[in-house]
């Protein structure tokens, strides 16, 4: 399901359903607008430039680089190095090409600001977004603790998540700061990387698209490259290149799953931590050609020669109507294999340590970004007439064995259809393809721990929701974007230094916490809630009856579902009702009236029929 959760190709019907059912005042649209104007204010005051340097500076705060010195910028303990380019920009005839590694050089640079943020629509709750854009986007930025000049930290690497079509390092929320003051044997590490149809559009059918053969996939190769820069360049800031975990969330969590599988990662990660995220977020190719056909129609251009003269300006403009439809990582057979499971089955993946997990309402995040999607109308409303359609498109696909574990999963769940159909999709797209995921890289001899984060939101509508540990993970309870202040320090106080832990040594444990690696027989999950413990298997017959529908890889894609399907019959008639009702009302009333003009002038009336 797309991260920032718009209603793609059912666009049409969710406008019209709220034209009959507005819920929210006029005055609570122009508050909500007016709050996203402040953070995109917010967000632009903290655009700068980087500048070559040709005079003097603070050599106790610059680094030699490969591809240059880069002077940071130090905040109390910890020294931040922003908008360092890890590749030559991807632009002229680089565009749609893999990343080239940025060459060597011996310029000296700032590193003061966060480079710009892909270009993708501006959207509430990917703040980020709010940033400066632009196609030459691939930086990194790295966080260490000064007071602790040692050599050979652990290194984290986030990649940020987004729907593999939005967010970006600059948001508030991925700071480094608070955590590496906190942890001062940590260096931290976010990376920008391609996304919409700069870094995930198959261009296979298009003529001239031989030369962009990777193009599905250019947001991961991005990635491969920043960490090659990182292996080569992090000894200078004092971290261990062989000590790197690479982590991420949601789209984040999705690309960390799937660096494994590529050719030329072994060796540049050690481990990974993947939160609310898997290798099911991904497209077929057969998928994918929706992107590929909506931008030649929306260009006009009928080849790469036409696509590739294309200004930035112009596809920043195109993006704008396309974001809709983004692509998920292609599994094309040629970046990725085709069947990501069997890979990780035989072990292509390779070895290493792996920490996942996911929320116990995940999907639920989805509510508040409906209701982003249409001011004034209930997100609530929305999610409940439009989850039907996906699950109905999805049910197409299976067969009649298939339905059958279906119909068991949802007798097994209480309350009404939506809240079914909710833990149907959170087991479906995010905590099901996870386990199968840690299963069978434990089954070749991995460390694998898992766990299930159900502390909630201020919000109980959405509860633990999609990206709500965020802000316990990067130390910063001040953005509550999803928290919404509802915060638990001891609950942070244990999974920061479980993560670090990790990230340390592969064994999270700590003094108080004992959490017991996944196994196919015992199957251990760590509780993060009110309570930490341990459960075995947990929700297992849920699990039994999803397992089998991993193979359709189900993802969450809304852009290309069928209209003909029984819920959006219903809601035409929903829609239809009072507009038939009026009309029959208005001609009840016109009726009547004749009669009565007809009576007064003396006219006899026509005979009861």
């Amino acid at each position: 399901m797309k991260r920032s959760g718009r209603i793609g190709k059912i666009r049409c019907l969710v406008t019209l359903f709220s034209v009959v059912l507005i819920l929210t005042p006029a005055c609570g649209v122009r508050a909500c607008a007016a709050k996203s104007g402040d953070v995109k204010a917010e967000m632009q005051a903290l655009y700068g430039e980087n500048r070559m340097i040709d005079g003097s500076y603070d050599a106790a705060s610059a680094v030699r680089c490969s591809n240059g010195t880069f002077v940071g910028r130090r905040e109390g303990d910890v020294r931040a190095f922003k908008g360092i380019p890890y590749a030559e920009a991807p632009t002229g005839a680089l565009r749609w090409k893999p990343p080239v590694d940025a060459k060597d050089g011996d310029t000296v640079r700032e590193a003061y600001y966060f480079g710009p943020s892909p270009i993708q629509t501006e959207w509430p709750s990917e703040v980020g977004s709010y940033y400066p854009q632009s196609e030459d986007c691939l930086t990194l930025n790295i966080w260490t603790n000064c007071a602790e000049s040692t050599a050979g930290k652990s290194v984290l690497v986030f990649f940020h998540g987004g729907s593999y079509g939005w967010g970006a390092t600059s948001d508030p929320i991925y700071d480094g700061r608070n955590l590496t003051e906190k942890y001062s044997d940590l260096i931290l590490v976010s990376v920008e990387y391609r996304l919409g149809i700069f870094g995930f559009v198959d261009f296979s059918s298009v003529p001239g698209g031989a030369d962009y053969a990777e193009s599905g996939n250019l947001g991961l190769l991005d990635q491969v490259c920043a960490l090659r820069w990182i292996r080569k360049n992090i000894a200078a800031f004092g971290g261990d290149p062989d000590n790197v975990t690479i982590f991420g969330e949601s789209a984040g969590a999705g690309s960390v799953s799937l660096l494994p599988l590529m050719e030329g990662t072994a060796g540049l990660f050690r481990r990974v931590i993947a939160e609310s995220g898997s290798v099911a977020l991904t497209y077929s190719r057969a998928e994918c050609q929706n992107l590929t056909r909506r931008l030649l129609d929306a260009t006009g251009c009928k080849s790469m020669d036409e696509l590739t003269a294309l200004s930035e300006d112009t596809l920043k403009e195109i993006n704008a109507s396309l974001n809709d439809y983004n692509n998920f990582p292609e599994r094309d057979g040629v970046v990725l294999p085709e069947d990501l499971y069997a890979a990780y089955e035989t072990g292509a993946c390779g070895k290493f340590e792996m920490l996942i997990g996911t929320n116990a309402d995940e999907v639920r995040y989805w509510i508040n970004e409906m209701g982003y999607y249409v001011p004034g109308v209930s997100g609530a409303l929305l999610f409940k007439a439009c989850l039907p359609i996906m699950f109905e498109n999805n049910l197409q696909a299976l067969d009649r064995d298939e339905k059958v574990a279906v119909d068991a999963f949802l007798a097994l769940q209480s309350g009404g259809k939506t809240r079914k159909l909710t833990e149907f999709y959170n087991e479906l797209l995010f905590r099901v393809p996870a386990m199968k995921q840690a299963a069978l890289l434990a089954g070749n001899g991995n460390r694998v721990y898992t766990y299930y984060w159900t502390y909630p939101c201020a919000d109980k509508t959405i509860g633990a929701c999609h990206a709500v540990e965020l802000s316990y993970v990067f130390n910063n309870p001040q953005v509550t974007i999803y928290t919404g202040g509802n915060y638990n320090e001891q609950l942070a106080e244990a999974v920061q230094n479980l993560w670090v832990n990790f990230a340390r040594t592969g064994n999270p444990d700590t003094q108080a916490i004992r959490w017991a690696p996944y196994s196919a027989d015992r199957r251990s999950t760590l509780i993060l809630g009110d309570e930490i413990r341990v459960e075995n298997d947990l929700k297992a017959a849920q699990r039994s009856l999803i397992e089998p529908l991993l193979g359709h890889y189900f993802n969450g894609c809304y852009a290309q579902l069928s209209m003909n399907v029984p819920q959006v019959y219903f809601l035409c008639a929903l829609l239809l009702a009072p507009i038939l009702a009026a009309a029959g009302c208005c001609l009840l009333i016109r009726r009547r009236r004749k009669k009565k003009r007809k009576t007064a002038a003396g006219q006899p009336l026509p005979p009861a029929e």
